[in-house]
């Protein structure tokens, strides 16, 4: 179905799996277009509750910008880099198609996520790594500054000073640290990486999809709102959800002292 990655649906698990590992995953307009599509896809269909997003082959989530397919365009046309229009064209559609699903993407970085590679790892509601896995901003090693989101996430995860860092140094931040400063949710030996992804999955797979989807755009907008758009966001959506088939399950399980079995509906 895609060219660059591989898109997989089981038991309401989307798997969706950068497939260039010859050139450790990096980010290619072709790759980026399927990203979008395959988040897209994977928000139309009624039976995916969860998408994982990680790369093929045990060395890298994705190593960032594919640079050499870059520049053989730039000296197409004279040598001149346009990339506001090529941010505006590709990154951004797939960032926001990510931010927009109304399900929990969970990132398995499974190895070096660098660059716009990085941008497209903090953009999951959840980031998994392993311990041997590294996060770097080397925008700075080329002269360029952070983009595809990263000015956006990593002020809000770590803060701004050590953001500045980060971003101005284009340091690596291995699983452990990247733990630690609260730039990701677990880290944990490679060898246990498939198990730590399981058990989240395993749990969003049966959660209320439409309560996870409503406060994770809820959430979105607490990042620049204020107290009483949230009020009335969590009012409006609450309202919403208040209808649907997962809170009467869920609200009847709990009157009944019984687990509840959620349908994501």
């Amino acid at each position: 179905m895609y060219e660059n990655l591989l898109y997989e649906v089981t038991e309401s698990v989307c798997r969706i799996t950068l497939n260039r590992p010859q050139v450790y995953n990096a980010l290619s307009p072709g790759l980026i277009q399927d990203i979008t599509s395959a988040i897209e896809a994977a928000g139309a269909d009624d039976a995916v509750r969860v998408v994982v997003l990680t790369g093929a082959g045990d060395k890298a989530f994705s190593s960032g910008a594919d640079l050499k397919e870059g520049f053989a365009k730039a000296a197409s046309v004279g040598g001149s880099l346009q990339l506001g229009d090529s941010l505006r064209s590709t990154y951004h559609p797939m960032i926001r198609a990510i931010r927009n699903l109304p399900k929990p993407v969970i990132g398995r970085i499974n190895g070096v996520a660098a660059g716009a590679g990085c941008s497209l790892a903090l953009a999951c509601d959840q980031i998994i790594c392993a311990d041997e896995a590294y996060f770097s901003q080397i925008f700075i090693n080329i002269g360029l500054m952070p983009d595809a989101g990263s000015t956006f996430f990593l002020p809000r995860l770590i803060g701004p000073q050590r953001a500045f860092e980060l971003c101005s140094t284009g340091r690596r931040v291995y699983g452990p640290e990247a733990a630690q400063l609260g730039l990701v949710s677990h880290s944990v030996p490679a060898i246990e990486l498939d198990d730590a992804i399981n058990q989240v999955v395993a749990y969003y797979a049966s959660a209320p999809t439409r309560a996870i989807g409503a406060m994770k755009k809820v959430l979105n907008q607490s990042l620049y709102s204020d107290l009483d758009d949230q009020l009335e966001q969590e009012a409006d959506n609450q309202n919403t959800l208040g209808q649907s088939a997962d809170a009467m399950e869920g609200i009847g399980a709990f009157l009944m002292k019984r687990k509840p079995n959620f349908s994501g509906k």
